[in-house]
């Protein structure tokens, strides 16, 4: 046994759980027994967390027999997802000067 490859960690997430997004990392050096993951699926919709972390060991259950150490960086819902990405794209707003009020005296 070779361990698991990133790519047929990739294949079955996205097969089974049909990411909008997904990061995986081989965190082990390339022997395949350590992987960080990232993953935004509808299929999270209406879950917890540890029901989301429960569908990604169910979808990797396979890989899970040669895989030692599995990080679950994120496990996002699409919408969750925008809402995280969407500050990072909207630019900082410099605070306005006060108006000065200006009276003519004469």
């Amino acid at each position: 046994m070779g361990g698991v490859s990133k790519a047929s960690v990739e294949a079955t997430l996205t097969t089974k759980l049909q990411p909008v997004h997904l990061d995986v990392v081989d965190t082990s050096g390339g022997c395949g027994a350590s992987f960080d993951i990232q993953v935004v699926s509808a299929a999270f919709e209406g879950k917890r967390l540890l029901e989301r972390h429960r569908l990604v060991n169910a979808a990797l259950s396979e890989e899970m027999k040669e895989i030692h150490a599995l990080s679950i960086r994120k496990a996002l819902t699409p919408q969750q997802w925008k809402e995280q990405q969407a500050p990072a794209n909207v630019p900082q707003q410099q605070p306005s000067e006060p108006q000065k009020n200006i009276t003519a005296t004469g």
